[in-house]
């Protein structure tokens, strides 16, 4: 099973170690444009081979340095440059020709060649570098002094090296956890006002460089081209033409950039997953990118820019805060169950509000029901996130908070024993984005599918209302209706990306090239059981929620108020909010993106 990469963060969110180098050794780098003529030599054959290669330096380099013979011949340069002459030379311009001249009396023919070379590399220094000849001298008279019985001061330098690297390493972690920290109680504590005033910034910055109308102007003439040879080379890949297929592929990736325009930004995303199926390479190739993850700060910020630039989570948040403050009217006892249990910022903001709301506080329990995965994410990691909403509602004055964990599968997850639900109290339960990671009847056919036993077991909990967002794309019966279906749901996602955000931010590239990069990958280059995400559009959602006997419930015009009016004054133009029937509808320029929704179980709704 592949891992996603909230998954891969999720690990380090909680343990907040620095980044870890990639464990993949066998894995090589990306490859570069030369080597796209070698695409007919199976992975399968070329890793071992470059991971053999590649040990097999470094035990040659080793051997080199530590010969004997090698050090001998190394010692007249070494006695150059510990030469008064050659310091001249390399460090004062000044006596550049007398130094030299002074040397090369003194030298051989081999070392007269050495030394002018220094005298050419010197001339493309500046001039006030800080190369010094001790440098090398030192490396070479070590070596030669450990082979004629000085190793024992050697060690002792090199441990302490060691030791100097150990603090280093400690106090850059510190750094970053103290960072880190800082992120998570700023977004706990105050996301809409930290994403207000983010905003402002934002705006400023991009109607300076006036680049709305200009650079998506030139992204709309070329994306017609990109996307079509983007749908051929699907469509190659689908039949099995390798040759079509790597030739279109050379095409894309002309027209390809990490930090260009929308377009070519989400054909670097696609080419990779296209790649990775074509070359069979799947396993490797999604390894790899996750050795290439940012630091757990790095991602952070990132989600941090993104909830700034998009309206999409804050419509979200804003739409479930509101709809349970409402339930909670005139109610004393509430109890949310969150499936998937994200970084919980909006419970922060809820807990704050029911701190403030007038009379009695109410008491407060969340049971996180973890990610679908179970081995992803330890329940060690989802209690750290409830010892911060224990803090949050101290903070806020709430007589009463609990917290649990449930780290199952979630169709084995059982009400009586594992909910603890009372009859007294205010349930509701959310899925924010979450149930389209759960498999589907395309994996399991005649026996229920693990979609519908959630839900009915949802409908079985009676809750006073379960608030359900989806991202509004299906993944369709075959490679190609799924392609087809991410290439325009992305090119939506990364059209508001070019419109809101600088192009040379190093966090819109966390967001595009590693997380929305990650599972367009996973979609493109696998298949079946390996599948991270089946989304399905709202009304397939509304379809199959009917089918296991939830009713929808209306919308709230003050809520539905409330979410527009945010959006139109805080927000880019191009982003909308609509509603269809009981559905609340939020995308880019036409283009429904997400969707939200407030059910009941059929037999508990009296209207």
């Amino acid at each position: 099973m592949t891992t996603t990469p909230e998954e891969f963060f999720a690990k380090d969110l909680m343990e907040q170690s620095p980044p870890s180098p990639p464990v993949f050794l066998d894995i090589p780098q990306k490859p570069s444009r030369s080597s796209e003529g070698r695409h007919n030599i199976p992975d399968n054959m070329m890793l071992p081979h470059i991971s053999r290669m590649l040990f097999e330096d470094d035990d040659v380099d080793d051997k080199l340095s530590d010969d004997p013979a090698l050090l001998q011949v190394q010692q007249p340069f070494a006695q150059i440059l510990s030469s008064p002459g050659s310091n001249d030379l390399l460090q004062d311009g000044s006596r550049e020709e007398t130094a030299l001249d002074l040397v090369l009396s003194k030298s051989n023919e081999v070392e007269q060649a050495f030394l002018k070379g220094m005298q050419e590399a010197y001339k493309i220094l500046p001039k006030d570098n800080n190369f010094r000849r001790d440098n090398l001298v030192n490396q070479i008279f070590i070596k030669s002094s450990s082979h004629s019985g000085a190793k024992k001061r050697y060690n002792r330098d090199d441990h302490q090296e060691e030791v100097r690297t150990s603090k280093a390493v400690m106090t850059m972690k510190k750094v970053e956890d103290n960072n880190v920290n800082e992120i998570l109680d700023e977004m706990m504590s105050q996301a809409f006002g930290t994403c207000n005033r983010g905003m402002d910034k934002l705006r400023i910055m991009m109607e300076n460089k006036n680049r709305k109308c200009s650079g998506r102007k030139a992204s709309r003439n070329d994306v017609i081209d990109v996307r079509a040879l983007l749908i051929s080379c699907a469509e190659a890949v689908a039949a099995n033409d390798y040759m079509g297929a790597h030739e279109l592929l050379k095409k894309i990736k002309k027209h390809a950039s990490e930090t260009g325009d929308a377009t070519q930004r989400l054909a670097q995303c696609f080419t990779k997953g296209l790649e990775a199926r074509l070359l069979g390479a799947r396993g490797q190739i999604w390894q790899r990118q996750m050795a290439e993850c940012p630091s757990i700060e790095d991602f952070l910020k990132a989600y941090k820019l993104y909830f700034t630039t998009c309206c999409f989570n804050k419509v979200a948040f804003i739409f479930s805060t509101k709809t349970i403050m409402q339930a909670m009217i005139g109610k004393r006892r509430l109890h949310i169950v969150d499936y998937g249990m994200h970084f919980g910022f909006q419970w922060a903001d809820l807990l704050r509000l029911l701190g403030t709301r007038e009379g009695s506080l109410p008491e407060v329990k969340i049971t996180a029901i973890g990610p679908p995965k179970r081995k992803s994410c330890p329940a060690g990691q989802i209690e750290e996130i409830g010892r911060r909403f224990r803090q949050c509602a101290h903070e806020f004055g709430l007589p009463s908070f609990k917290f649990h964990a449930i780290m199952k599968k979630w169709e084995d997850v059982c009400i009586k024993t594992d909910m603890n639900i009372n009859a007294d109290e205010v349930l509701v339960v959310n899925d924010l984005y979450s149930f389209s990671a759960l498999m589907d009847e395309s994996i399991f056919f005649d026996d229920p599918s693990p979609r519908d036993i959630v839900l009915n077991n949802i409908k079985k909990m009676r809750p006073d209302v379960f608030i359900q967002s989806i991202s509004n794309f299906s993944v369709g019966s075959s490679f190609l209706s799924r392609f087809r279906e991410m290439l325009f749901y992305h090119m939506a996602i990364f059209d508001t990306l070019d419109a809101t955000i600088p192009r040379e931010s190093k966090y819109r590239l966390v967001l595009e090239q590693v997380v929305l990069g990650s599972y367009a990958l996973n979609a493109i280059a696998f298949e079946g059981v390996d599948l991270v995400e089946r989304p399905e559009k709202y009304r397939q959602w509304q379809a199959r929620n009917q089918r296991v006997g939830l009713k929808q419930l209306p919308l709230k015009a003050g809520i539905i108020e409330a979410v527009k009016d945010e959006v139109m004054k805080n927000y880019h133009k191009d982003f909308f909010i609509c509603e269809d029937g009981k559905w609340l509808l939020q995308g880019w320029m036409g283009r429904v993106l997400f969707a939200h929704s407030t059910w009941v179980a059929e037999d508990a709704y009296s209207g």
